[in-house]
């Protein structure tokens, strides 16, 4: 054991001295945090873009390389006892770019369960805080965050140098791995990286996508306004045909409506998945119903022709699994039928066309 703490030691420290004078093409411009510090804050999306120059493909595949096992190595660290710190959440901040939607769901009940009685099985990961000294910021684990605060307990935490680059990849993978973000959480994500000014190749590597998929994404989010995402919430049952669908149907609907719908009590104490089916309802095109609808029965109580009269027009409408062929004998007569109906007006005075 006392090999495998020196080994793991020492890897550390090289990590640690390779993030601290590590080529140049893998730094990239200073972001600012954004100004929502607030751990239970909703998802922020900025108005304003600042460029920030990315790494070359292969500095994105170093990067990767040294941080998509970050979790196992974690729990390599937590196993020899060593090179894992107590933070109080305090002088915790959350990461510039935020990836999920807060609520009190299930799934938070269940992990403040869980270390209230087992403890903080896996460490989160942060980086010494850019602008605040004693401070950190987050790469990935809001949730345990949230339960640790929650639980007024220090939080236990590897510290790692990392560009802003790194951090946000770092952020992405280990939710990727997770399958822990939504699809809209997902698409939010990448929304904000975008107006941070990360150039693409950065965004594909956090959240491990294509370049189509990444474009989808991307434009599926910004057909929806923002804070209509953030009124339904993660929505974790809802993937992307549904959103493409929801997106369709805010497109052709009045923003007041819309409005109307989100401020409704029955919608903002819904659950977020009952809020994505509440608002995707409520937007569905409705039937107009017909000023008056009965139905023609014969005398044998067999129904043959629905019958729907509206201010302009009436509509027939034949039962063929009660009488099958009987449309069809009506199409052929009504000839026949429209000229006994003119004769009959020309008897009673009506205007002739002949």
């Amino acid at each position: 054991m006392t090999g495998r703490k020196t080994t793991l030691r020492t890897h550390l420290a090289q990590r640690i001295r390779d993030a601290e004078h590590g080529p140049e093409d893998v730094q990239a411009a200073s972001i600012l945090p954004t100004e929502d510090k607030s751990v239970d804050g909703a998802a922020s999306f900025p108005s304003q873009r600042h460029h920030v120059r990315s790494p070359t493909i292969g500095a994105i595949g170093r990067t990767l390389s040294e941080i998509t096992n970050a979790a196992e190595e974690a729990r390599a660290l937590v196993a020899a006892g060593n090179s894992v710190i107590e933070i109080e959440p305090k002088k915790i901040d959350v990461s510039f770019v935020r990836d999920r939607f807060v609520g009190n769901s299930k799934d938070h009940r269940d992990l403040v369960d869980s270390i209230r009685e087992n403890g903080q099985q896996v460490p989160i990961l942060v980086r010494p805080h850019p602008e605040k000294l004693d401070h950190y910021q987050i790469a990935y684990g809001h949730r345990r965050l949230r339960a640790a605060i929650e639980l007024e307990r220090p939080i236990r935490a590897i510290v790692r140098n990392l560009s802003d680059v790194e951090l946000v990849i770092a952020q992405g993978q280990e939710n990727s791995a997770r399958l822990d973000l939504s699809f809209i959480e997902r698409v939010s994500f990448a929304l904000a990286l975008e107006d941070k000014g990360f150039d693409r190749d950065v965004i594909m590597a956090a959240l491990n996508i294509g370049r189509t998929q990444l474009s989808k994404l991307s434009t599926l989010g910004r057909s929806i306004p923002p804070h209509v995402i953030i009124a339904v919430g993660s929505a974790p049952k809802a993937g992307r045909p549904r959103w493409n669908q929801l997106s369709l149907r805010l497109n052709q609907t009045a923003e007041n409506e819309i409005e109307h719908i989100i401020n409704q009590a029955s919608f903002q104490n819904a659950e977020t998945d009952a809020r994505f089916i509440h608002l995707l309802q409520a937007l569905s095109p409705k039937k107009k119903p017909s000023l008056n609808a009965s139905s023609w029965i014969d005398e044998n109580g067999l129904k043959v022709v629905s019958i729907e009269r509206g201010a302009r027009n009436l509509r027939l409408t034949v039962d063929e699994d009660n009488v099958p062929e009987f449309g069809d004998f009506i199409l052929e007569r009504l000839p026949e039928i429209y000229r006994q109906f003119r004769q009959g007006r020309s008897g009673n005075g009506s205007r002739s066309d002949s």
